[in-house]
């Protein structure tokens, strides 16, 4: 649950620094509550899981993710430091062929998202893949945008968007991880 914590925490971010203009002013404040607000109730969440899980309410072994084994296995810190220098030498590289900044949102989607699909085989959950696949897609798109007159949109799309994904998937996680907890039977 730790780990959906701190993916719910990098979705928020994504949400906070990139809802900007062309947005609307009243569209940022809406974004940036909601954004909060499902990252406080993440929270919530998992600390009434761990509570849960402390008092006889289940495993580890019941819970989505590294089922029972530490999420910082020998794969997990590859894709890290792959997912670092790709992310820092991809932005250089940008800086160095003199693409727009919008390009650098739609950068750190595309390895975010790649990276989420990385973590899924070496923690043998698939479902982390897919919401990889829409961030990775979503940076994508903020590519193609940086090269037209859409680039305003880059961040709402390869940025907003993406957090909004992080954010939506962590919760749907944490709340089956939480049921999953409140419904094994005590031992």
């Amino acid at each position: 649950m730790g780990g959906l914590l701190i993916a719910a925490v990098g979705g928020t971010v994504f949400v906070f620094v990139n809802t900007r203009s062309p947005l609307n002013p009243a569209i940022v404040v809406v974004l940036r509550v909601l954004a909060a607000i499902i990252l406080a109730c993440m929270v919530a969440m998992w600390f009434l899981t761990v509570r849960r899980l402390r008092t006889g309410g289940g495993s580890p072994e019941q819970t989505p993710g590294p089922r029972g084994r530490s999420p910082f296995s020998r794969g997990y810190w590859l894709v890290v430091i792959a997912e670092v220098v790709l992310l820092f030498g991809g932005l250089a590289l940008l800086r160095t062929w003199g693409l727009p900044e919008q390009a650098n949102i739609a950068w750190v989607a595309f390895v975010v998202g790649v990276h989420f699909i990385a973590l899924g085989p070496v923690w043998k959950e698939n479902s982390i893949m897919v919401l990889g696949a829409i961030i990775t897609v979503l940076g994508v798109i903020g590519f193609v945008m940086a090269a037209t007159t859409a680039l305003a949109w880059v961040p709402f799309v390869s940025g907003v968007l993406s957090g909004v994904t992080l954010l939506v998937g962590c919760s749907v996680f944490a709340w089956q991880m939480s049921t999953q907890v409140t419904m094994s039977p005590r031992p």
